[in-house]
């Protein structure tokens, strides 16, 4: 027994101080831009993608979408669903570095007759309580690079939580200012209906009057028309666009409540995006991506540990007694030790296949996360440029709208003097309210753009 314990103590200590097979992680060197690709962009270390995002998105009403997306989004539930799935695999994994212990009571009994004049018969029961132990020692690190992998894939499964995470608050965001654009032009609409109706019926008193044609008659109800056929089908998008996010929210569909209007909606002049080294370590994709990388580089010297000896100890200790009353003592102890290596000497190249496929694993692993990194940039930058360009064609269409605002009601005002005929009436009316819902899509899409730049900024799973 102690000979037994013996061996169990040497092959643990060259267990501890044993090697470890394959590449020790080492972050692949990338290229990173010195600045972001964007016109006039301040380099500061400040960034839009530090700020929480009720910081940045400060309508209450939207904020209360937000928190209700977080709690019951299914997207993000089930994200956080994987990350326990990562932490179960990591128990799971880590439990191969150490002993197996088992044991518990039993009982056997034997009755042999015996044959006269040869073999005298015999009979006994024998209660047992026994304990057994296996361990395969980890001499090559096999075991501790695949909790190596497994601990980067739980690594990498909270970051894709943080990742869905960000995506939430910014697809909520963006449905809701959407949804603010159609209540905005269904109010135009509106408006622009019952100042038509009124001109409408003034241009039909005109007519009776004989002071207007019947072709004026008809082109003011081609306006009324026209403003009318849009009310029902904004009401629509309104409609559809609650239902998708009642579905963002984790709910039926169902009614969604407003903040502010669109135009009330902040919208800074310059919004800082910080350095570009700092976005490897905000954006969770290029988290989540290297997380994969460490755990690919682990799984080489996995591969790897398979070529050389596997060693394996086994033992049992307990006690074994005829009777109860001496089921403890020295003389009913009874145990067993053994230990084994096998060297793997033909397996047709799967071992050495496993090793080249892990390899290949690991530099299929590294181009991702450069990809991804790469992509993260172009992200940043294009929403850089949309932010600053949809303000510039923001700030063009207002005073579009404005000159066509002035130019439907000097139109209006020469009609009416009789200085011009209904068609000019028409055409001014019309591109006055085509400018007025063409402006709603430009706020919205400057709105959209500051939030995709924050999604891009890595922004959105900060708590």
């Amino acid at each position: 027994m102690k000979g037994a314990c013996a061996a169990v103590a040497l092959v643990a200590g060259l267990s501890l101080s044993s090697c470890t097979m394959g590449p020790n992680y080492k972050r692949p060197a990338v290229d990173v831009p010195a600045t972001y690709r964007a016109p006039s962009q301040p380099e500061t270390a400040q960034s839009l993608g530090d700020e929480k995002w009720w910081t940045v998105f400060g309508d209450e009403e939207l904020q209360k979408l937000i928190r209700t997306a977080l709690a019951q989004n299914y997207n993000l539930q089930i994200a956080a669903n994987r990350v326990l799935q990562e932490q179960a695999q990591l128990s799971i994994t880590r439990a191969s570095e150490f002993p197996t212990v088992s044991g518990g009571p039993a009982i056997s009994g034997i009755r042999s007759p015996s044959i006269p004049g040869v073999f005298q018969g015999y009979q006994y029961v024998a209660p047992a309580l026994t304990i057994s132990a296996s361990w395969v020692p980890d001499f090559w690190g096999q075991y501790r690079r695949a909790t190596e992998a497994a601990r980067a894939n739980l690594l990498g499964a909270e970051w894709n939580r943080r990742a869905v995470m960000s995506t939430v608050v910014s697809s909520v965001a963006a449905a809701y200012f959407q949804l603010r654009a159609f209540d905005l032009a269904l109010d135009i609409a509106r408006q622009t209906l019952a100042s038509r109706q009124e001109s409408l019926k003034l241009t039909e008193t005109l007519e009776n009057g004989g002071a207007a044609s019947l072709e004026d008659v008809r082109q003011a109800q081609q306006l009324v028309e026209t403003a009318a056929a849009t009310i029902p089908d904004t009401e629509r998008e309104i409609g559809q666009q609650e239902n998708s996010i009642s579905i963002l929210l984790g709910e039926n569909p169902a009614e969604i409540s407003r903040g502010r209007k669109l135009t009330e909606e902040a919208v800074p002049p310059v919004v800082p995006a910080g350095l570009p080294s700092a976005l490897l370590e905000r954006r969770p994709d290029i988290r989540e991506a290297e997380q994969q990388l460490i755990a690919a580089n682990a799984q080489i010297g996995v591969a790897k540990a398979e070529l050389f000896p596997q060693i394996s100890l086994t033992g049992s200790g307990g006690f074994e007694s005829i009777g109860l009353h001496n089921l403890f003592t020295l003389s009913s102890g009874v145990w067993n030790f053994s230990a084994a290596a096998v060297q793997p000497i033909f397996e047709g190249g799967r071992l050495r296949g496993n090793v080249r496929l892990a390899e290949a694993q690991q530099q299929q692993m590294v181009l991702s996360y450069k990809q991804t990194i790469q992509r993260a940039f172009g992200d940043v930058s294009n929403a850089l440029i949309a932010y600053r360009k949809y303000r510039q064609y923001r700030e063009h269409l207002e005073a579009l709208a404005h000159y066509a605002e002035d130019a439907a009601t000097l139109s209006d005002v020469r009609y009416k003097g009789g200085v011009t005929s209904y068609l000019e009436v028409l055409t001014n009316q019309t591109n006055y309210f085509s400018a007025e819902l063409t402006l709603v899509q430009a706020r919205l899409n400057e709105r959209l753009s500051l939030v995709q730049l924050y999604n891009a900024l890595g922004g959105g799973w900060q708590q």
